[in-house]
């Protein structure tokens, strides 16, 4: 299973994202569901780096990853559109292959 969770703050702006798992739709690089969440992922990550100009918090390794961009900046048009466009194609897919992906919003803890 895939689980996606994007991260809101306390003023409900979108904050950060974690992706952990394996969508185990097929088998290693057959997997288009997997495939899909990540290139998702990805041009969310650099739609913010080189597009919204944006320093990130990150980490990316096998069936982990995680980006959190700063707080100065989650009020952003660019960051918005780009992170909840993110967030609505994610959720699309986890509506589309339930057993294989789960996309949730969570709340900022500390």
């Amino acid at each position: 299973m895939l689980d996606v969770v994007f991260y809101r703050d306390g003023r409900n702006r979108l904050s950060s994202v974690f992706a952990r798992g394996h969508a185990e739709f097929a088998i290693d690089a057959d997997d288009l569901v997997c495939a899909a969440v990540s290139a998702i992922l990805q041009t969310a990550r650099l739609g913010l780096e080189e597009y919204a100009r944006i320093e990130l918090e990150t980490q990316q390794r096998l069936g982990d990853f995680r980006i959190r961009w700063p707080e100065e900046r989650r009020d952003d048009e660019s960051v918005r559109a780009i992170v909840g466009s993110a967030e609505l194609a994610v959720a699309q897919i986890a509506r589309q292959y339930p057993e294989h992906v789960r996309c949730n919003t969570a709340r900022e803890t500390g």
